[in-house]
């Protein structure tokens, strides 16, 4: 009998079996280490296609992960239908019968598992939104400096945001250095801080233009090898910590 494993659980135990660390399981999948946490806390619901993407990554069927069942891997004979005809015939009518009736329970648990799936995914369109200003730009390219006079207020699901005591900002990243972690027009919640960890994802000032970076020991990294990374300078000043980032799927 599977036992019923509840998303949150689900999500540490597959990593942990993995060995990896939640800032290695998003840096696999393209989150953040906060992602992870909020859904390992179950603070933090994931989309569909989060789910998806989660169980393909450790190569389980998404269903299973969706509605909180153990994995146990089997690997299904080959004409399956045949050997249970095979079976069936060789039974008398009455033990058929209860091979009918079982067959009958388990297509309904299924037609019901569909219709909890449909609910599921109307549940989610129907999400609560929350309006935050998004102030201004960062240059995830050749670079691109903060307009003063840049100011929007955007939509954003809000189980989807970190909370507001994580983050002091918001910027939207223009350009594709960071790809595919960061993608052009994404919006990046951002914690102010004079100084990040090595190998942290941070806003950076280099000759008045903000760009968005990891931070490595002699340079500012381009994720995206099609771009050049920039050398630490004199100049160069942190702004802030990169903390989550959102993506209007």
């Amino acid at each position: 009998m599977d036992t019923q494993i509840a998303f949150p659980a689900m999500v540490k135990q597959y990593r942990t079996a993995n060995s990896l660390t939640m800032e290695q399981l998003a840096e696999k999948i393209g989150k953040t280490k906060s992602t992870i946490s909020k859904w390992e806390k179950g603070t933090r619901s994931p989309k569909i296609q989060e789910i998806e993407e989660l169980a393909n990554f450790f190569g389980i069927d998404p269903q299973i992960m969706m509605f909180g069942k153990s994995y146990t891997p089997t690997t299904a004979p080959n004409s399956l239908i045949e050997q249970i005809s095979d079976k069936v015939v060789q039974l008398h009518q009455d033990r058929q019968k209860n091979v009918l009736s079982y067959a009958t329970e388990q297509l309904d648990e299924q037609e019901r598992a569909t219709t909890i799936s449909d609910k599921v995914i109307d549940l989610y369109e129907a999400r609560k939104r929350i309006s935050l200003p998004v102030p201004g730009k960062v240059s995830a390219g050749t670079g691109y400096w903060q307009e003063d006079d840049y100011d929007t207020m955007v939509s954003f699901y809000a189980d989807d945001i970190p909370d507001q005591t994580d983050f002091d900002t918001i910027a939207i990243a223009v350009g594709h250095s960071m790809e595919p972690k960061i993608k052009n027009g994404d919006f990046l919640f951002i914690k102010f801080t004079t100084s990040v960890d090595l190998n942290t994802i941070g806003i950076f000032q280099v000759d008045g233009e903000n760009y968005v970076k990891k931070l490595k020991t002699n340079c500012l990294e381009s994720l995206n090898k099609d771009y050049d990374n920039i050398q630490i300078t004199e100049n160069m000043r942190t702004i802030g910590e990169v903390v989550d980032i959102y993506r209007e799927s």
